[in-house]
């Protein structure tokens, strides 16, 4: 499935993707808790290639930085994608309860 994600750009907090979210379609509440996913793990990702040596991938040249973080985000939204690791159906299965009590 593809992600109807806007183009990629850091958020600090994963929460600031929920804002805005319409409560009235299923569709749009996945795609948020896959998007909210997607930036979860976009974080988690960072931290973990944050530190490592220069080399390979991370050659330290001019880019790389904008080059790493690019792939770690592609990263987060392929496992996203995929299946995720389980965090986009809680958030979808939050949203819809919130959906389903504000009617």
């Amino acid at each position: 499935m593809d992600l109807p994600l806007a183009p990629s750009q850091p958020r600090a907090n994963p929460l600031d993707v929920l804002q805005g979210v319409d409560r009235t379609s299923k569709t749009a509440a996945r795609a948020a808790a896959e998007e909210f996913e997607a930036v979860f793990l976009n974080n988690m990702l960072q931290n973990m290639f944050t530190g490592l040596e220069n080399g390979g991938a991370w050659d330290g040249g001019t880019g790389s930085d904008a080059w790493q973080s690019m792939l770690v985000d592609e990263y987060a939204r392929t496992i996203s994608a995929a299946g995720g690791v389980g965090i986009a159906d809680s958030v979808e299965r939050e949203l819809l309860a919130l959906q389903e009590g504000a009617q």
